[in-house]
């Protein structure tokens, strides 16, 4: 089967779940003998790219924000264009503030979800081009519905089956302006049409997704992410130090100042002198003065020495993170629909410790390699850590079973059969 999958890129500026989860079912698919071709948007895609550089980044962000805001450049020779639309510069764009995030693209989002009718008419047909002359894909795999702009103008020129992934729409929406909110929920609702079926990441976001978006039933189901447990080093927790580990974008929604604080009481209990915090997964220009406020409040604790910041979250990177620390815990503030960093982690036998919102209790019963708890404050955390990590014989089952859960209900390979289940299903059902 000839598979196009189109993921919007973070640009590599800090550890992207989505770009993640997308790149490792493109690998798993291909290994099922599949052609599996990933078109990136936006912004260069966090993940391994040597597969990709002779695809172009479609919309180019600063070249549309550019032409959303000023509507001269719209009119601008294709040499500037090109230079708008270069991987080094759109790296260079990602690391800046609000280049990824959805306060002030309000008016982008909405155009975008327009499609035709929107501004990027031009990005839209330079796509469906490309694809009609380079891919002729048997199915179009869009990675979430902020995307759901492209589906008509896909399957009007290729006459493909086209399936859209759901996950965590409704955190890039809701930050949104409240005027906004309620047109991109119902442009997002009435571009469901022209997707054939949904993806949901997990049971807890289908039912969110169900109804934001007013879809049928028979048209959403759920899928849940995986890895390929091969490609993490198993360490059980007790053989490692008792360092706790933060992996994921480091801005106020992710919660690591909870985290932060959180340790800063821990070290202040008896028995924990030798607890360490470390640190990864990069940020954005708008993300600094947040996280340099975090470095003095443990600067001020005289805690310098017992935090370490890990610069590089690229592969080679997080895997030489995951054999650092023995317990993991991203406070997202209201939730996820799932959070890929939990699988990675747990496939390297490290246990979870993650609030009661979002997906995070389904996907922690389910792999049994975790701990919930209730109430998302630094004590409450605190709290969670200090049982875990003075119960040896807990950490070390929960080690055991993080691994094992992975194995289990959180395989790539599993998923992708599944997958592509998924795409011969929606193609008979349209032939």
């Amino acid at each position: 089967m000839n598979i196009v999958q189109i993921i919007p890129g973070s640009g590599g500026s800090f550890y992207c779940g989505n770009c993640l989860r997308d790149s490792k079912y493109v690998v798993a698919l291909r290994e099922q003998g599949h052609q599996v071709i990933k078109i990136p948007m936006y912004l260069p895609i966090f993940a391994d790219e040597h597969d990709i550089k002779e695809i172009p980044v479609f919309y180019g962000a600063v070249s549309i924000y550019l032409k959303q805001l000023y509507p001269i450049f719209r009119k601008a020779p294709a040499w500037i264009d090109r230079l708008l639309n270069s991987k080094p510069l759109l790296k260079i764009a990602a690391s800046m503030a609000g280049s990824t995030n959805a306060k002030g693209l309000e008016e982008m989002t909405v155009s975008m979800l327009l499609g035709e009718d929107g501004q990027q008419q031009e990005e839209l047909e330079r796509l469906t081009d490309w694809m009609a002359e380079h891919c002729k894909p048997d199915i179009v795999h869009i990675s979430n519905a902020l995307l759901l702009g492209l589906a008509h103008k896909i399957k009007e020129k290729l006459n493909v089956p086209i399936v859209c992934s759901l996950q965590d729409e409704d955190i890039w929406v809701d930050v949104m302006k409240p005027v906004f909110r309620d047109i991109i929920w119902n442009l997002m609702s009435d571009k469901a049409n022209d997707v054939d079926h949904f993806i949901a990441v997990s049971d807890f976001f289908s039912k969110v997704m169900r109804q934001r978006m007013k879809l049928p039933p028979e048209k959403i189901q759920s899928l849940y992410l995986g890895v390929d447990p091969q490609d993490y080093e198993f360490i059980p927790a007790v053989k490692k130090a008792r360092n706790i580990g933060y992996i994921s974008r480091m801005c106020h929604e992710n919660g690591f100042d909870i985290l932060v604080d959180a340790f800063i009481l821990l070290k202040k209990k008896d028995g924990f002198e030798d607890v360490k915090l470390t640190l990864t997964g990069g940020s954005t220009g708008s993300d600094t003065d947040y996280i340099n406020s975090n470095k003095r409040k443990l600067s001020h604790e005289k805690l310098d020495k017992h935090v370490e910041f890990i610069d590089n979250f690229e592969e080679t990177g997080r895997h030489g993170f995951f054999n650092k620390v023995s317990v993991i815990s991203v406070p997202v503030r209201k939730g996820e629909a799932f959070g890929m960093y939990l699988l990675e982690a747990m496939a390297s036998g490290i246990p979870v410790v993650q609030p009661s919102l979002g997906a995070f209790p389904e996907i922690v019963n389910l792999s049994g390699g975790g701990v919930i708890y209730q109430y998302n404050t630094p004590l409450a955390l605190c709290e969670a850590l200090s049982a875990l990590l003075s119960d040896s014989e807990k950490l070390n089952n929960l080690s055991l079973n993080a691994r094992k859960g992975v194995e289990v209900n959180f395989n790539i390979h599993d998923h992708a059969k599944e997958m592509i289940e998924v795409y011969g299903r929606i193609k008979k059902q349209l032939n």
